[in-house]
């Protein structure tokens, strides 16, 4: 299998930004990435990379007076699932109660829940902030019986672990094909079967739920945009957790939020990035 290596240099170049491109980057296809001293280089399977994709996927940036550049080459040949294992996915455990790990991984350790992924991009695994904000919001959530739309799913992994916690039904719903097909995987491994997954954005939601529970971790942009859809099949008293943007995007988020109706509940915040919950009254 063919892979072509990215040099991307961000500048400003900090962590924040290059987590934010790293996660755009995944949602065009990219699927591993490692962090340099001037931005992130990242990896692509050569039949998937389509340049008209990337550049539009850069020119959305939603981080404001960023600017990235990048070259290219094909990559040498290797073993990119060894390259994987060795490199970036090591199992994390959260809360004290969960463990997320892979199928290669040797001496897990132990938890009330052990959810297993087999990631095909960065995100999702639950290392990054935003993912692990949210499990500690479901780890803490009363899901049992629950309807659960896990918006922009990914790897599936929060829909997994919400089927876990007692979830009665649950659709994961995300805009790329490689996260449905990797999602389909990981749910299996899991030996769930009470999770759906659909290929589509929130146009997609129309006549879909009421949900219970609606989880959104994406970025700030998108649930600004997305929100209405979200709270149209939301049922009354049902909470809204979302994530992908940083503390100070709270007053913004929270704004949107309140003029659709909901009603803040907390945030909470890991090296700024940040979770929050509404209830729809």
């Amino acid at each position: 299998m063919k892979y072509l290596e990215f040099i991307f240099k961000t500048e400003p170049c900090s962590e924040a930004v290059n987590d934010v491109l790293a996660a755009t980057l995944g949602e065009v296809g990219f699927e591993s990435f490692v962090d340099s001293e001037s931005g992130i280089t990242a990896y692509i399977q050569q039949e998937l990379y389509r340049e008209e994709l990337l550049k539009a996927s850069l020119e959305d940036f939603p981080i404001e007076n960023v600017s990235i550049g990048y070259t290219w080459s094909e990559a040498e040949d290797k073993d990119w699932n060894e390259e994987w294992e060795k490199n970036f996915f090591q199992p994390i455990v959260i809360g004290n109660r969960c463990v997320i790990h892979s199928t290669f991984h040797q001496d897990v350790p132990q938890a009330e829940y052990d959810i297993v992924i087999n990631p095909q991009m960065a995100f999702g695994t639950g290392h990054h902030e935003t993912t692990s904000l949210i499990i500690s919001e479901l780890l803490d959530a009363d899901l049992k019986g629950k309807t659960v739309l896990d918006m922009g799913c990914g790897t599936s992994i929060l829909a997994i672990l919400a089927s876990m916690r007692g979830a009665d039904a649950l659709l994961a719903v995300d805009i790329d094909s490689w996260c449905v097909n990797n999602s389909i995987e990981n749910i299996a491994l899991n030996h769930i079967n009470n999770i759906e997954v659909e290929l589509g954005d929130a146009a997609t939601l129309n006549r879909k739920g009421p949900f219970d529970v609606v989880i959104a971790n994406i970025n700030r942009n998108i649930l600004l945009h997305d929100m209405a859809a979200y709270v149209a099949c939301m049922k009354p008293q049902a909470e809204l957790y979302m994530s992908g943007f940083y503390a100070e995007d709270v007053p913004l988020i929270r704004e949107k939020a309140e003029s659709l109706g909901l009603r803040f509940t907390h945030s909470k915040s890991q090296n700024n990035w940040t979770a929050v919950k509404f209830v729809r009254p």
